[in-house]
């Protein structure tokens, strides 16, 4: 089980009301078919007879044909390799009963029972709480029974069974599951399909696997058991912390597969501090036990989960747009907030034509909206030197000016000229200390306009920036405000291009500005143009494409994977866009970079933590400075390519 990495999977079969050999074939050919990788099968609620029996229930031989299917079942899968669930009523000391049976290569590992009865199943079946067994001739051993049972592969993975109104119930033992080592509910249903059902049971799944730290398997009654007034649609999930990692279509009526991964779910619980707490030790009962079963795992999977290239920035197009929307309130209350704490109305900030001083503007330009103050109280400065092109410079004056802020257009060739013969240093020569001067000259002029003013100076600087360490000390990387600081270069694209789209009924010469600003190349302009006067110096060229990069920052910093696991999700993500070679080139440079940066972080200004990934020494990364990443690099070098 390389990585962590289970494949589960939620069926629904095509079943017919009562038919009970039919559901049974059903069953067992679902099974035979099912991928021979995949370790737990869930099937729905009492998929071998149908839900919607009605007072079938109430048939002794009915409920006995259904038991016998199960013999049956349990014959014909007896050389597959996974563990399935499937649900069936049976009778067992005297009371009908809702059950879940686990089996496992023609065994029955237990039962679970269902607990929490609809008014309209509590007309035939049971409650039954707490644990028993009953001995069953066919199988000719104790069968356990009850709620819950726990069960477990040999350490490597462990799961529980309810059922889907018991996961509704106001206390639901998914969380006893959970805190005794459960990673993985599986959940039966027999739901029918309604409007607004399918949003209520994915707010319910998004919520118990975030707060849980598990995996959900939620399997639904299909369009078999669509009958007299109820319809069905088998729409299943699989849920992983909080996240939807698969989802069936509506009357498929097929198997549902996804990849888990158990060993982020581990460390998850692990970072949590709720977990750490005296409640939640409290919460652990010591003498549960488990029951045992033994699985052939494969070593490494074929990964079918998928694996987004951009972790930082959501799928669905309206929850971007609130996310960008979100982001610029959290900057723009920050800096308002820091303003009037210190009784300041100005702010100075270095308008370079860039993503990230653009940005930087734009929440200058929202935090005064907030305080009803001119914007000519942001004094936007550009500062032309030896790498700058009329394409940033203009669009820096356009859009300053568009807003009504100051703009004005300082050059420092002259300052960097007179610094390079105080130092001895010949200007042809274009190594750090050329490009370094250009931008410590800069943030010297906005500090000493910030202070002859009664200013601010507002921070352009992003994480991505910060993580590869790709600002100047005491340069770039200083300001008196970082407004960028925690939000990674793939997202400030999609702020920028949402603030367009906002503006284009409005001020549609504006958002062309910000869109050309969005195609302009990356590049810190310090060094000379090419010879058409286009820019010469493209920081993905020389440190790596940022989306590779905010996908290893997202996956080592937020999440803690190994490198190695990093480079396999990342080969999965960019199939077909870099290949391997690639990827591990700048997986490499990127941990590199990281350690070795790790000194600018340390006494980086303050900023406004906006999302899950923070680098202030205040807040979530306490990192010495002087950390080694031999550690990280010799793992890497386990999956290097050949």
């Amino acid at each position: 089980m390389k990585d962590g990495f289970l494949r589960v999977a939620a069926a629904t079969p095509k079943i017919r009301v009562a038919d009970i050999d039919f559901n049974a074939s059903a069953i067992i050919r679902y099974v035979k078919e099912a991928d021979p990788d995949c370790a737990l099968l869930v099937f729905p609620e009492l998929c071998v007879t149908g839900a919607t029996c009605g007072d079938l229930f109430r048939q002794e031989s009915f409920i006995d044909a259904a038991w016998r299917a199960l013999y049956q079942i349990a014959e014909e899968t007896a050389d597959c390799p996974q563990v399935f669930i499937i649900g069936l009523p049976a009778y067992v000391d005297g009371k009908l009963l809702d059950l879940a049976c686990v089996l496992h290569q023609g065994a029955i590992l237990g039962c679970n029972v269902k607990l929490t009865l609809s008014e309209a199943q509590s007309r035939y079946f049971s409650p039954y709480e707490g644990e028993g067994a009953f001995y069953d001739e066919y199988f000719d051993e104790e069968i356990p029974f009850g709620q819950p049972l726990y069960f477990c592969e040999q350490d490597l993975f462990s799961f529980t069974v309810l059922f889907d109104e018991d996961l509704r119930a106001p206390i639901s033992d998914d969380v006893d599951a959970a805190l005794n080592g459960c990673h993985i509910i599986a959940t039966l249903s027999s739901h029918p399909y309604m409007v607004g059902a399918q949003e209520k049971i994915e707010q319910l799944l998004a919520a118990s696997s975030r707060k849980m730290h598990a995996a959900y398997i939620y399997a639904n009654a299909g369009s078999g058991e669509s009958t007299t007034d109820l319809v069905f649609a088998g729409i299943n999930f699989i849920y992983e912390n909080g996240r939807k990692l698969a989802q069936s279509s509506a009357f498929a009526n097929d198997i549902l597969y996804t990849d888990i991964d158990l060993k982020f779910l581990h460390d998850e619980r692990i970072r949590d501090d709720s977990w750490r707490t005296d409640f939640a030790n409290s919460a652990i009962d010591a003498d549960y036990s488990s029951i045992s079963f033994p699985m052939e795992l494969p070593e490494e999977l074929t990964l079918r989960r998928k694996v987004a290239k951009n972790p930082f920035t959501p799928d669905n197009e309206e929850e971007l747009r609130a996310r960008c929307e979100q982001i610029l309130n959290i900057q723009a209350m920050a800096l308002v907030t820091r303003m009037q704490h210190i009784h300041c109305n100005h702010l100075v900030l270095g308008l370079s034509g860039g993503l990230d001083s653009t940005l930087a503007f734009l929440v200058c330009a929202r935090a005064l909206e907030i305080l009803a103050l001119p914007m000519t109280n942001i004094h936007a400065i550009t500062m032309p030197c030896f790498g700058t092109t009329s394409r940033t410079k203009n669009n820096s004056i356009e859009m300053a000016t568009s807003y009504g802020a100051r703009i004005d257009e300082i050059s420092i060739q002259d300052s960097v000229n007179q610094h390079f013969k105080d130092i001895g240093h010949d200007p042809a020569i274009h190594n750090a200390a050329y490009e370094n001067a250009q931008a410590r000259e800069r943030t010297q002029l906005l500090m000493d306009l910030a202070n002859d003013e009664g200013a601010i100076v507002v921070g352009t600087g992003d994480l991505s920036e910060l993580a590869l360490g790709w600002a100047t000390y005491n340069g770039d990387h200083m300001s008196m405000y970082a407004v960028n600081a925690s939000i990674p270069k793939t997202l400030i694209r999609h702020i920028v291009a949402y603030e367009a789209s906002r503006l284009q009924n409005t001020k549609p010469e504006l958002a062309a500005v910000l869109l050309d600003v969005l195609a302009t190349p990356v590049s810190p302009e310090l060094l000379p143009p090419s010879e058409d006067g286009t820019i010469s110096q493209k920081t993905e060229d020389l440190v790596g494409p940022y989306e590779l990069h905010d996908f290893f920052l997202y996956y080592f910093v937020r999440l803690g994977f190994a490198p190695s696991k990093i480079y396999r999700l990342a080969n999965v993500a960019f199939a077909g866009e870099y290949d391997e070679k690639t990827i591990y080139k700048w997986e490499e440079n990127f941990l590199r970079r990281f350690f070795t940066s790790q000194f600018k972080r340390s006494c980086m200004p303050d900023g406004p933590k906006v999302g899950a990934v923070d680098f202030s020494p205040r807040g979530e990364l306490r990192m010495p400075s002087d950390a080694s990443s031999k550690v990280f690099l010799d793992e890497l070098k386990t999956v290097q390519p050949e």
